[in-house]
């Protein structure tokens, strides 16, 4: 028996509890993690609420990334693995003192990370990283505008921007979480609740507008960043913060030549093996070399956890928060 954050009811973060729940057998191909972190993501909430597109069956215990240690493997694992210090993903079973997931859900975690930062990389970074790398193709000297600039995939974002070359734009709700971003290496930064980004965008790129939009936010966002593409750009929809999925009118796309990228780095994993492979040793050769690192913004306790989904609900946390299970 462990100790997880078990939903029996859909809702919010108010129906979750801290429960005991039965360790699960190791099968072929998995291993068994003792998780002493687990970062908290914006799909945790939906997933929670019955509002994402993956939708287990009742009771589940939450979250969807994690790190720890390798604990017990099954048949085709090697066990030379056995202590091993691993970052990884899964739907959900995270927010729990142990789980068990297939080999190909877990990295090894970067000597340059602790649990803390390790819990908050994967998911964030992978999304990042897919998104700009193969879903867009972004090229050396072009726009990008990163939506969200201070999230854990905006922040990302920057800084995957940055490593391809790009000039990178930022926006955000506020001059500390725009602080936040220049210190990611974010070019320009747009307050979009104090000016109106679409014209801010047009006047920095000289009335092209931007190459590559990543946009986690939807809603009226998504509906103005139609306004400041670049002809032949690419637009990357991530998520829906704002809670609204917009809808586009395909003429703006027929004028402008610009194409509408889904986005879901774990799912392409999945459907192309070799390309999500790809992207993982890309990012981990920065993140080795200290060039991509996750800003861990608050740690709660496991006990805790209402008070950290309750912050990310806010939107206002800065980049990540994470759950502490086990102390390092």
């Amino acid at each position: 028996m462990s100790l997880g954050v078990v939903c029996r009811a859909l809702g919010g973060p108010d129906l979750l509890r801290l429960e005991r729940v039965s360790s699960q057998p190791v099968g072929d191909g998995e291993v068994r993690v003792a998780v002493h972190a687990a970062g908290i993501n914006f799909p945790d909430l939906l997933t929670a609420a019955g509002k994402y597109q993956i939708k287990p069956r009742l009771p589940f215990v939450l979250g969807m990334e994690g790190a720890g240690v390798i604990t017990e493997v099954g048949k085709g694992v090697d066990s030379k693995r056995l202590g091993e210090r691993v970052m990884g993903w899964a739907w959900n079973g995270f927010y729990a003192e142990e789980i068990v997931v297939p080999e190909s859900n877990i990295l090894v975690i970067p000597d340059r990370f602790g649990f803390v930062e390790a819990a908050s990389f994967v998911v964030a970074t992978s999304t990042a990283v897919n998104a700009l790398l193969q879903r867009a193709g972004t090229r050396q000297g072009e726009t990008l505008l990163v939506h969200g600039g201070a999230g854990g995939v905006g922040l990302a974002a920057v800084e995957v921007g940055k490593l391809l070359g790009a000039k990178v734009i930022a926006t955000a709700s506020s001059p500390e979480k725009l602080s936040l971003a220049a210190s990611r290496g974010a070019d320009y930064l747009i307050d979009y609740s104090q000016e109106d980004f679409p014209s801010r965008v047009m006047e920095l790129t000289s009335d092209r507008g931007a190459d590559v939009i990543l946009d986690t936010v939807g809603g009226d966002v998504f509906d103005q960043s139609v306004d400041c593409i670049a002809w032949g750009g690419r637009l990357l929809v991530v998520g829906f913060a704002s809670g609204r999925i917009p809808q586009i009118k395909t003429n703006k796309a027929l004028l402008k030549c610009f194409s509408l990228v889904g986005v879901r780095a774990l799912e392409h994993v999945k459907q192309k093996p070799e390309e999500g492979l790809a992207y993982r040793e890309w990012m981990l050769s920065f993140a080795e070399k200290g060039l991509l690192r996750p800003y861990v913004s608050k740690v709660y306790p496991l006990r805790d956890f209402r008070d950290a989904l309750f912050e990310l609900e806010s939107r206002q946390a800065q980049g990540r928060i994470v759950l502490q299970v086990r102390s390092d």
